[in-house]
Formats: C-alpha cells, structure tokens, sequence
C-alpha cells in the first residue's frame, strides 16, 4: 500500500500566473536551458512540480541588511 501523498503538477499557465509572468516567457527559459525550476515533459505536455516551485521560491527570498 503506497501511504505517500501525490505530487501535485501545475502547468506553464499556472506558474505563469503565480509568477506574473507569460507562458511565452517560460518556453523561453525551458528553450534556452535557464529555467530556474526542473520541468517534467509527460506526453508532449510540460508540468511543473510544486515543491520544486516552492523550493525556488523559499531560497529566493532576499532580506534587508540593515
């Protein structure tokens, strides 16, 4: 019996609008290899992991230094 929870996907659409960015902009990063979060292709269809996004996210964050 499998007791671990399911990953949960989101597509280039829905990062985009998480991020405030365009799904364009996203094909572009994947086109040219820079893209900060690891893309899953399953069936000819991109999907994004949302703990990958939230570990991109969490050490993006940036602090004040007083």
């Amino acid at each position: 019996m499998n007791t671990t929870t399911p990953e949960i996907h989101l597509t280039p659409a829905d990062l985009a609008q998480r991020w405030g960015v365009t799904v364009g902009h996203l094909a572009n990063l994947r086109w040219e290899g820079t893209s900060q979060v690891p893309y899953l292709k399953l069936g000819g269809h991109v999907r994004y992991r949302l703990s990958d996004i939230l570990a991109v996210e969490a050490a993006s964050v940036v602090t004040a230094v007083a």
